[in-house]
Order: C-alpha cells, then structure tokens, then sequence
C-alpha cells in the first residue's frame, strides 16, 4: 500500500491505494472524473522526490503526492 497525497487546488483528503507502479497510479488517476482533468498535468513526487520514470516501483509505505501546476511569484 501506498499514501496518495493530493496538493494545491485538487483539494482531496489522501487516500492509500493498493499500487505498486506509475502506471497504475496513473490508471486510476483516469478511472476517477475529480482526477482525471489534472492526469496530463500531474508531476508525481514519492517521498518528497519527483519521479518520471513510468515503470517506477514503489515500496509499501511510500508516500506519494500528486502536484498539479501551480503559479505565483
């Protein structure tokens, strides 16, 4: 399992998900309609570190934080 933390203006409570790659997070991330409008946006951070690799596996316990785009100064 792992923690899904959801930042700025996606404004969700995090949830844990039974995933073990990118990939399926991005899967679901497309199953869910609140979601699915920031999926080409998205950088994808685990354990405070951005991940671009698709195939990136993750360990039970990571903390994974969804960061949609932001502006400001």
């Amino acid at each position: 399992m792992v923690i899904i933390e959801f930042l700025g203006p996606i404004k969700r409570e995090a949830i844990e998900l039974d995933i073990s790659t990118i990939k399926e997070l991005s899967d679901f991330i497309l199953k869910d309609d609140t979601l699915s409008t920031w999926a080409d946006s998205l950088a994808v951070g685990v354990n405070d570190e951005i991940i671009t690799d698709i195939n990136y596996q993750f360990k039970d316990g990571d903390r994974v934080t969804l960061l949609p785009p932001v502006c400001g100064g």
